[in-house]
């Protein structure tokens, strides 16, 4: 039931408690809607938004403004951008996280675990930083693994600009939703992946494919490799994203 609820979500964020109910009693599942309600909750997914709230605010940490209101984005390495969605396995879920470069559309890394602990955002973050250099500004939502002193101190220490999407607003981290959007349809749920180690072998192989070989319509039909190294001299559109599993997960 999980499952189907995370695809149903994926094709109609909007649906709530009572539509999430009455498609999977469609479906044949015998189910009420205090499970439903259950399920979504334990999931993050909550229909007033249009992504998995799956980063939860903690009050005691400080909240930043966001900063890309009429912003232009016009060069790679201007802004990133992060977030964490739900992947469903066979037997279980996992969490990915991934940060990518709003200009060109370039996963520059990504992890997945089976808590919602922030070492796996801390883990990515290092490695972005690590292979491509520090960008001006980085985006994310409120949720506590963002918001964290261990993860904004590292943004403040390498000079980078902190900005946060304002709560509920839906189209402030929308690369990251498009994003997880194109992942689902094109494949999770194609492969409906049995674990952990099966899950990182081929979002490993699928992130290659869409930083390298997808064409992307609002590229002009590039894809975000060409576009991101056509500004970065140092980057080959042949590196290849070196993510995975944070150590203990599996």
């Amino acid at each position: 039931m999980m499952n189907e609820l995370d695809e149903q979500y994926t094709r109609t964020p909007f649906y709530g408690v009572n539509k999430m109910t009455a498609h999977l009693r469609k479906q044949g599942y015998r189910v009420g809607r205090d499970r439903v309600r259950s399920m979504l909750r334990g999931m993050g997914l909550m229909a007033i938004y249009r992504k998995p709230r799956l980063s939860r605010p903690n009050p005691d940490h400080q909240v930043y403004p966001y900063l890309l209101k009429d912003v232009t984005v016009e060069r790679p390495n201007q802004v990133w951008g992060s977030d964490i969605t739900y992947i469903r396995l066979l037997h279980g879920f996992a969490y990915l996280v991934a940060i990518i470069d709003w200009y060109s559309r370039y996963v520059l890394s990504w992890q997945l675990s089976n808590s919602l602990d922030n070492s796996f955002c801390l883990a990515a973050l290092d490695e972005a930083l690590l292979l491509y250099g520090n960008p001006e500004i980085f985006n994310s939502d409120q949720g506590c693994q963002f918001t964290s002193s261990s993860f904004t101190e590292r943004l403040k220490a390498a000079g980078i600009r902190i900005s946060m999407d304002g709560r509920g607003r839906v189209f402030d981290n929308i690369f990251v939703e498009r994003l997880w959007r194109t992942v689902k349809y094109e494949n999770v749920y194609i492969h409906g992946y049995q674990g952990m180690t099966e899950a990182r072998i081929g979002l490993g192989r699928y992130f290659d494919f869409y930083n390298n070989d997808r064409y992307h319509q609002a590229l002009d039909y590039q894809t975000p490799g060409a576009v991101y190294s056509g500004s970065c001299g140092h980057f080959q559109e042949n590196d290849k994203v070196s993510s995975g599993l944070v150590a203990g997960t599996i």
